[in-house]
């Protein structure tokens, strides 16, 4: 299939977020296509984490528009509960529930929500187990698993509901290093399949070796957008490559 012939998954036009008098998101224009994995990157502060979390209502928009397969969810009247079952979210934090072990964190939204019987969802779990490398650890609770073991349980938990989009917000900077390679391999793999994913990452490696395309946030803008070789190898920006020159 040619890429432009594959449909826009998410479009966003004209974004504005601000906290009080604060502007975070300045009129952000991208579509993201089905099946592409876009990378974010930008200093802190930029707006990267802001904007992510735009994409699925976790913050409230100020102004502008956001279609998820055509629907508008930045309009009130759209069921955002609906919506956000097709779009899976891992935190920097893992955000698993601590009282529950690592199947039953993976069981809870299909069956809470009714997508699931509690059977079918346990045959779930344990699918996703094996497909994160972790299928000694279903009866393990969140304390008991290392922050990579917890990171890699936390996606794991997000694709139970079957998603059609992955957002990712730095999933790997509250990690220890030694334990970032375990979930980028994951998330690598995800990509491989064909999840449409956008990802506000640090990890330049993981950027330019798994993205179709890169994006550079400053200040609430998207300063530069392209491929990875156009990114890395060559940047248009001077912000960019002041960027780039800092952290490679």
């Amino acid at each position: 299939m040619i890429k432009n012939e594959i449909k826009d998954k998410v479009v966003v036009k004209d974004l504005h977020k601000s906290f009080g008098k604060l502007d975070v998101i300045k009129g952000v224009d991208l579509n993201i296509k089905e099946g592409e994995v876009v990378c974010i990157i930008g200093p802190s502060g930029s707006g990267k984490s802001t904007f992510l979390r735009c994409l699925n209502r976790l913050e409230t928009v100020s102004s502008g528009s956001i279609y998820v397969d055509g629907y508008e969810i930045t309009n009130k009247r759209v069921n955002i509960n609906k919506i956000r079952e097709q779009i899976g979210m891992v935190f920097q934090n893992f955000n698993l529930f601590a009282h529950l072990t690592v199947e039953k964190n993976i069981m809870l939204a299909p069956v809470d929500l009714g997508k699931m019987n509690k059977a079918d969802a346990k045959k779930k779990a344990a699918e996703l187990l094996a497909r994160v490398g972790l299928s000694d650890k279903a009866d393990y609770y969140p304390h008991q698993l290392s922050g990579g073991q917890q990171q890699r349980v936390a996606i794991a938990r997000s694709l139970a509901m079957q998603p059609d989009i992955m957002l990712f917000d730095e999933p790997t900077s509250a990690l220890d290093p030694e334990m970032v390679g375990e979930v980028l391999a994951v998330m690598k793999e995800l990509a491989e399949g064909g999840m449409t994913m956008v990802v506000v990452t640090h990890e330049m490696g993981f950027a330019r070796d798994v993205a179709d395309r890169v994006i550079f946030m400053d200040e609430g803008h998207i300063l530069e957008e392209g491929t990875p070789e156009e990114i890395f190898g060559n940047p248009k920006s001077d912000r960019t490559k002041d960027f780039l020159r800092c952290v490679l």
